[in-house]
């Protein structure tokens, strides 16, 4: 069918509710255990403040960004697009959808963990048992949205305020429970983590993982009623959440010495309330588990679908990724996405740690793509570019757009090299998508400086792929 077809039209609610839906999944329920492992409260307070007020930079460039260019509606490629050009704006596509995906198996992951704790044969969510059963719920959800976005956003939205009871209840119940004694020995960090800067390093990429989703309404720009009802969402979902992440893990330290809280099962939040309440909330939080996580999986399959359908839209990717059915879902792009799901889940049966691992390549993944975002914004704000008057907003906009850049190169840096090569070992050979889509324009695949750009992710793929064989970097 044409995509010409009127899209379905989202109010302020819907796309908030697709932020927060997308952001509230499975990192929030391995949040105690991932931080406790790194560091103790004053790290912990210190990392979110870092994390909160580094995201809030980038959802305030988004905010901007969905003002001052409202005809770049394709969500977050498209600024990488713009600002840096086709190729990179495909990288950054490529990116997204990617990290989208990966993402995606943590959910997986997790939810089998979870039941693994009553049938041992799901293990930790990475044995055999669990991959058939996990590529059988991602072929459900493939149909549940093939029936349309409207039907799958208008399930988000019962979803998102369905999981978040048990997460405040949590927060609540473990807040008048708190033991002070407790909270005191945990507030310094405690065994071998280090300094207290190497405490915030270690948490970096798990911040970001649980922030990934604060572009959720850009994405679905398209579907926006007006477009400063995408910045609204974004930034109202935004500090919805990182209230929620922060009192999680916060409000842990004063259960359990943190030793303990690190090595819980995951999810390690069940565990936290199960020592300070009794087994009935092991089960709680599993349940509210399962609810938020299968809500995460949905609303992320949507927008990852919608990545590639706009980028294919935008004549970025090949062309049958743009087809339509008739109830307005990106077919292709929803079949690409679970299949992309279901081998990446075939990978981490053979993985050391799979939830980990995959948690900590989606955060990698996603940094390309907003740093990009944010570039093109200190870009704009530097050549007045969409500012009719000097003084409308453009220095507060240049210092916001530089402060997320600075960020997310902080980030970049503190992945370390594994995942940069990784991620290369994924980046490069999507690159006979980029030469497929130009040929398909009749065009040279690539030209001027796209040469040096794939030259690069070429010898980082090389690089990477030398250091799993030889060891150097595992998964």
């Amino acid at each position: 069918m044409s995509d010409s077809k009127s899209p379905v039209v989202f109010g302020v609610p819907t796309l908030m509710a697709m932020v927060v839906g997308s952001m509230v999944g499975a990192g929030i329920f391995s949040l105690p255990a991932r931080f406790a492992g790194q560091t103790g409260v004053a790290g912990a307070l210190i990392s979110w403040a870092i994390a909160g007020a580094g995201m809030l930079m980038l959802a305030f460039v988004f905010q901007s960004l969905a003002v001052r260019k409202p005809d770049l509606d394709a969500g977050v490629f498209a600024y990488a697009k713009a600002g840096f050009g086709e190729y990179l704006g495909f990288y950054s596509a490529f990116g997204y959808w990617a990290s989208s995906c990966v993402g995606n198996v943590t959910y997986w992951i997790l939810i089998m963990s979870t039941v693994g704790a009553l049938w041992p044969a799901l293990g930790e969510g990475d044995t055999l048992v669990a991959f058939v059963l996990s590529s059988a719920c991602v072929w459900i959800f493939y149909l549940l949205v093939r029936r349309g976005v409207k039907e799958a956003t208008a399930i988000n939205r019962i979803v998102t305020i369905a999981k978040l009871v048990p997460i405040i209840v949590f927060v609540l119940l473990v807040l008048f429970l708190l033991d002070a004694k407790v909270f005191a020995d945990n507030f310094q960090g405690t065994g071998d983590v280090g300094g207290l800067a190497e405490q915030v390093r270690g948490t970096m990429l798990a911040t970001v993982f649980v922030f990934l989703g604060v572009e959720g309404a850009s994405v679905y720009s398209r579907h926006a009623r007006r477009r400063e009802d995408v910045g609204r969402a974004t930034v109202l979902g935004f500090l919805s959440v990182l209230a929620i992440f922060a009192s999680v893990t916060i409000v842990s330290y004063g259960v359990l010495p943190m030793e303990e809280i690190a090595d819980l099962r995951q999810p390690s939040m069940a565990g936290v309330l199960e020592a300070a309440v009794g087994p009935w909330g092991k089960a709680f939080v599993s349940i509210g588990l399962i609810i938020s996580v299968l809500g995460a999986y949905l609303a992320w399959t949507l927008m990852a679908s919608e990545v590639l359908f706009m980028a294919a839209k935008e004549r970025d990717m090949p062309k049958v990724f743009a087809r339509l059915s008739e109830a307005d879902v990106p077919r292709t792009a929803v079949f690409a996405t679970s299949l992309a799901v279901q081998v990446l889940l075939l990978i981490t049966v053979f993985s050391e740690d799979a939830f980990t691992f995959a948690l900590d390549l989606t955060s990698a993944l996603s940094l390309i793509p907003f740093l990009l975002a944010a570039g093109y914004a200190v870009r704009i704000a530097m050549t007045r570019d969409s500012y009719e008057q000097q003084g409308d907003g453009r220095n507060k906009d240049l210092v916001v757009a530089s402060l997320a850049t600075i960020y997310t190169i902080v980030l970049l840096f503190a992945a370390g090299p594994k995942f940069l090569l990784i991620s290369f070992l994924l980046y490069a050979p999507s690159t006979a998508l980029f030469v497929i889509a130009r040929r398909e324009q009749n065009r040279r695949a690539f030209v001027g400086v796209e040469w040096v750009i794939l030259a690069v992710s070429v010898i980082g793929a090389v690089a990477g792929l030398i250091a799993l064989v030889t060891g150097a970097i595992t998964i």
